[in-house]
């Protein structure tokens, strides 16, 4: 785990309001298999020296250029979608198929975030094969049920981003691979556009429909679209 946790840095970022960088598109796999006491998806721990240092993570990278050769310039799911091909077999040794990707959601960091990433999230089946890492970029690995993994988060055990995060309470509600791969395909996917307040109980990350989003006031009254990150628990309020 890394020394400064990551809702301390967007405190810090926050505070200090300084632009980030440019953003870079990139593509996220959940991989997600049946089990007999329930759905697990595959989580990796990232290296410590990278970004997003010490998280534990669902499979994904940056998209290459050679993701978008011979795509039209502006087909960014498409190249996401080979992207996401990619980085699965390359952090885990898995091979996934590209028609079995279903896009769920789509990530735009705040704009204090010193290395910002546009990402699409992708929902697959895994196959039945075993995860093999490269102990480089990815340092460990583990099929975790979702509830272990929000669990673990609170209590500390494990480091997420609020993204991972957010997008384990949607797969909470979901029971096997068939439901959640289902329930993906069939809605349009969901773009966040992540923005920081600063509370005394930590940072809050806010997103479209929260009343307090567009001027990233925390106390605003009103509708909730939220991420209350507390060291001690995660709070993900969602009225819509």
């Amino acid at each position: 785990m890394s020394e400064t946790r990551h809702e301390e840095k967007l405190e810090k970022w926050a505070r200090e309001g300084k632009p980030g960088s440019e953003p870079v598109a990139a593509a996220t796999v959940i991989l997600l298999r049946d089990t007999d006491t329930g759905l697990e998806t595959l989580m990796l721990r990232r290296n410590s020296k990278i970004a997003f240092g010490g998280m534990w993570v669902f499979p994904g990278g940056r998209v290459d250029e050679e993701d978008r050769a011979g795509m039209a310039a502006d087909d960014d799911l498409g190249a996401a979608r080979r992207a996401a091909v990619r980085e699965a077999q390359e952090e885990s040794g898995l091979d996934i198929s590209d028609a079995n990707l279903a896009p769920l959601s789509h990530w735009t960091p705040p704009a204090i975030t010193p290395r910002r990433f546009l990402t699409w999230f992708f929902v697959a089946p895994a196959p039945d094969t075993q995860v093999v890492i490269d102990d480089g970029e990815i340092k460990d690995h583990a099929w975790m049920s979702i509830r272990e993994a929000l669990d673990r988060r609170d209590k500390t055990e494990i480091e997420l981003a609020p993204p991972t995060f957010v997008t384990l309470q949607w797969l909470a509600s979901h029971g096997s691979v068939s439901e959640a791969t289902t329930a993906a395909n069939a809605r349009e996917p969901e773009f966040f556009e992540t923005r920081i307040a600063v509370s005394d109980t930590g940072p809050i990350a806010l997103w479209q429909g929260d009343a307090g989003y567009n001027k990233s006031d925390a106390t605003a009254p009103g509708a909730r679209h939220r991420l209350s990150m507390r060291k001690a628990a995660w709070s993900y309020e969602r009225d819509f």
